[in-house]
């Protein structure tokens, strides 16, 4: 089944996090249509391959062109619109940059397979099951409820205001009429008949401000608590999923939702504003001692604009944290002169706004550093927001070609055209703007990053690494594995559930032994699973994350040839595997390989070696020792799918070919030390099929043939 057939058959709120990703990347109609051709290209070679880029650019024109053709046979009006204008944008944007949209399709399929990844996996630690809980709170609910409900509650003020309008119209009507009579007409019964009237006018419209001011206080009281009690704590739970999502979590959604409480709020406290200078009118024509207008307006507009100050401070949030196109997977590392993205979101979403509000991004602005190196933003720092064209729609912001440079002090510039050290650094990105609206102006600033790193829980750190593997290479750790990690940082204990561990002992101090740290370790294992062995760990045939321990208590039992796959502690991004066989009287050994790297691996899949191993026994008879993978599926049933080509057969010359000679050869061969247990023997090379044993032996020594590694043969 292709990786899309699998995505289409996930629930609905896993559906709604690929409908998001692919909204900002890539057309969905293009993935849907071409599902099978593009999953079968290699994108992310072609992401570092201009050449490789550009034919697969034209080769996914082609294949729309085909599609066209088909689509018109079944006259399909629409669809050949939507065909043509994809065709025409994506040959207009990425001609001049293939390996843009090469970056872009290998990003959506990685995506895909990190929420696949999510979607079959339990919930599996304390995080997870907190952010599942608020996901779909009741408090969420009620936020939603209320903030209809004073929304409501502004309209009818609304009536009531337009009421008292009317009514005082009609009190200044009559009250000048008799203003206007002669001073005799104003001494008659009518009159005063008339005068009394107006009195009760005057009472009632006395009641009535009094009552239009009471309503707008508790209009103003329920926003005050909604927001400060509700909707706040709303946003802070939403940025702490977006926190989450950062180190690999799962992806966070809400924002939306937020959009629409924050501007349902923002339009009543406006209303209620504007009502409250509709009053101030109201007193310019009429006013009496007591008169209840003169006394709370000044207070009330205060607390309006107050809050709608605030509002706007917190709705100012950055929707996507900055990010290298090139690692989506890691936001918020960053590397100087190389771009990154960033997404800003206003939640008050007014018409009035769109392309009014402009705003400034800066680096380090005000922000003391740790370090003395200082750097400028290059690249277009201001922008407008305006109104995207998604579904629901936000008043937002991209800075798409922002870098960080180094800044070079005058008096130090000497010492710094040199080579300069890789250091990892905290910095702070800043964004500031302002809005000016209906006489309210509001400076907004927001930061990027999270800065001051606190300690954390072993049990919480171990879930985000796991969260990592899901979110880089498709697949989560379980619970073995993450306990030789917590082994591994904190060596044997009883308990690490409450263990709370520094960013040092994480990734500044070096492990028991080693001249790396805890991070550069693991770091080099999730690079060389992406780029070498993903099929293969996204399947689960990697134990991986095992000790050279617990492997043999693993193997001890098991039947001769039985092995597992273990990433190397002592080497930085190695991978071995050990076996387990017995000797003619009964005792059990274990044989593990040199690791491979990534250097070696680049020479040759991992499966084919697994595959062509050879071992040379005490006789000189090669044989290959892995039968079973552990705990006992047969070698070929695992692994049969990844091999990518047949065992490898001596070449023999052809017309075609050089003159002379035959094709160089890998030979990956071990010779098995039986008295040794060192994890490092027997040392392998690389596979060598029996045919191409049998011509070595015929012309090479044993010596010659435990050392080859790659030989070419002239053929006389």
């Amino acid at each position: 089944m292709s990786q899309w057939s699998q995505v289409q058959q996930l629930e609905i709120k896993f559906l709604e996090q690929v409908d998001q990703f692919y909204d900002d990347n890539f057309p969905m109609e293009v993935r849907h249509l071409l599902a099978q051709w593009i999953e079968s290209q290699d994108w992310e070679v072609a992401s570092n391959n201009e050449p490789m880029a550009t034919i697969l650019l034209q080769n996914l024109l082609i294949q729309l062109d085909e599609q066209l053709d088909r689509v018109s046979q079944e006259k399909n009006l629409l669809l050949i619109h939507n065909l043509k204008r994809i065709r025409k944008l994506l040959q207009g944007k990425y001609h001049g940059n293939p390996m843009h949209i090469a970056v872009i399709i290998s990003n959506c399929l990685r995506e895909e397979r990190r929420i696949l990844a999510a979607a079959s996996m339990p919930v599996q630690g304390p995080l997870e099951k907190q952010l599942q809980n608020s996901i779909v709170s009741e408090r969420q609910r009620s936020v939603e409820h209320k903030v209809s409900a004073i929304k409501n509650s502004a309209q009818m003020t609304e009536q009531d205001v337009k009421y008292l309008e009317d009514l005082q119209e009609e009190f200044d009507f009559r009250y000048k009429t008799i203003q206007s009579l002669e001073q005799g007409d104003k001494n008659s019964v009518l009159m005063k008949q008339e005068m009394m009237m107006l009195q009760e006018m005057l009472n009632t419209l006395d009641y009535k401000r009094k009552e239009v001011l009471s309503k707008m206080a508790q209009v103003i009281n329920e926003s005050d608590v909604l927001m400060n009690n509700m909707l706040l704590e709303e946003l802070l739970d939403w940025k702490r999923r977006q926190q989450i999502a950062c180190i690999g979590g799962p992806l966070h959604s809400g924002l939306d939702q937020l959009q629409n409480c924050f501007t349902l709020l923002a339009e009543s406290l406006f209303q209620v504003r504007r009502q409250l200078e509709k009053l101030d009118e109201l007193l310019t024509k009429l006013t009496y001692d007591g008169d209840p207008i003169l006394l709370q307006r000044p207070h009330l507009l205060e607390r309006v604009n107050f809050l709608l100050y605030h509002l706007f401070r917190s709705s100012f949030v950055i929707e996507r944290q900055p990010c290298m196109p090139t690692h989506p997977q890691r936001p918020m590392v960053l590397k100087t002169l190389i771009q990154f993205t960033v997404k800003l979101r206003l939640l008050i979403k007014l018409p009035e706004l769109n392309y009014q509000i402009r705003v400034k991004a800066t680096i380090d602005k005000n922000v003391s550093t740790v370090s003395n190196r200082r750097f400028v933003l290059c690249g277009t720092h201001v922008k407008a927001m305006n109104m995207d064209e998604s579904a629901n729609g936000s008043l937002s912001v991209e800075f798409r070609h922002l870098q960080p440079k180094e800044m070079k002090s005058s008096a130090g510039s000497k010492g710094n055209e040199g080579p300069q050290m890789v250091t990892e650094e905290l910095h702070s990105i800043s964004f500031e703007t302002q809005v000016s609206l209906y006489g309210l102006t509001v400076d907004l600033e927001n930061l990027a990053f999270f800065n001051n790193p606190p300690t954390a829980t072993l049990s919480q750190l171990l879930e985000v690494l796991s969260w990592q593997f899901s979110s880089y290479v498709g697949r989560g750790l379980n619970s073995e594995q993450l306990n030789m990690l917590a082994e591994k940082l904190m060596g044997q204990q009883i308990s690490y559930n409450d263990y709370q561990l520094s960013w040092a002992k994480f990734c500044k101090e070096h492990l028991s032994g080693k001249s790396f740290t805890f991070w550069v370790w693991l770091e080099a294992i999730l690079d060389l699973i992406k780029k070498h062995i993903l099929p293969l760990w996204i399947d689960g045939y990697i134990m991986g994350f095992v000790s050279k321990e617990k492997e043999r208590v693993l193997l001890r039992d098991k039947m001769p040839g039985t092995f597992l796959l273990r990433f190397s502690e002592s080497n930085l991004g190695g991978i071995t595997f050990t076996w387990v066989d017995q000797s003619e009287n009964g005792e059990v050994r274990f044989h593990s390989v040199e690791p491979y790297n990534k250097g070696r691996l680049t020479a040759l899949p991992f499966a084919d070696i697994l595959r062509d191993y050879k071992v040379i026994l005490a006789d000189n008879v090669p044989e290959n020792p892995l039968k079973y993978l552990y705990p006992d599926i047969p070698k070929d049933k695992a692994f049969g799918k990844y091999y990518s080509c047949q065992p490898n057969e001596v070449s023999r010359p052809t017309e075609g070919g050089v003159k002379g000679y035959v094709p160089a050869v890998f030979i990956p061969i071990s010779k098995i030390l039986y008295d040794s247990t060192d994890p490092h023997s027997p040392s392998d090379l690389l596979p060598m099929s029996p045919s191409v044993y049998a011509v070595l032996r015929e012309h090479l020594s044993p010596t010659v043939i435990e050392t080859a590694v790659c030989c070419k043969f002239f053929h006389s």
